[in-house]
């Protein structure tokens, strides 16, 4: 019997296809079998599609079974790392007072799926700030920074000198640019570092 472990991201087998396949929620699945992999079966999400690594040997009625033991696994620790919208505005005005002296606080702070090539948005005309849900699961520190880098452009619209400096004020910013950067490189993802302008209301 299979179970669970820690993650890890062996190569398929020479000449193995990935299955693809997709979840109750139409989010993209797709299954990697390893001939040295013997026991252990892991999960981790890649840009949009979570990839489940399986032993080659795997019956499909075991696969189908693990894919959604997995599923269900990987979900409830997304739930538990990511904080909910009211957490995010607390987290993002906390942020701004310890960084951005002078920057206006936002109004609202909430997770979207619909931004497209962007890490996050706002509109400076009513301080409203919005989260990729690509974010999910990734370090508080990284969520931080695209929080940062959205205040600050309620102040400032477009990335000046002035912007930049007041970004760096975060500690972790050009680490956290780094992160993003290597996530979106790894998945083949053609995302930006945030929003290349603030959205009009």
């Amino acid at each position: 019997m299979a179970k669970p472990a820690s993650r890890q991201r062996p190569e398929p087998r020479p000449g193995a296809q990935p299955t693809p396949a997709r979840d109750d929620a139409c989010q993209e699945v797709e299954v990697r079998r390893s001939a040295r992999r013997r026991r252990t079966v892991s999960a981790y999400r890649e840009g949009d599609r979570v990839v489940i690594l399986l032993p080659a040997r795997m019956s499909p009625e075991e696969e189908r079974k693990w894919v959604s033991v997995m599923l269900d696994r990987l979900a409830a620790q997304e739930q538990r790392r990511r904080p909910s919208d009211d957490e995010l505005l607390s987290r993002a005005r906390t942020l701004s007072r310890r960084y951005l002296d002078d920057a206006p606080l936002p109004t609202s702070v909430r997770w979207v799926g619909n931004q497209g090539m962007r890490w996050g948005s706002c509109t400076p005309t009513d301080g409203t700030v919005r989260l990729s849900s690509r974010l999910r699961g990734m370090p508080g520190w990284v969520i931080d920074y695209v929080l940062i880098h959205e205040l600050v452009h309620l102040r400032e619209p477009g990335h000046t000198p002035i912007f930049w400096a007041m970004v760096r004020a975060y500690p972790q910013a050009d680490r956290a640019r780094g992160y993003l950067e290597g996530v979106a490189a790894a998945a083949h993802l053609p995302l930006e570092d945030c929003d290349d302008q603030p959205q009009p209301s």
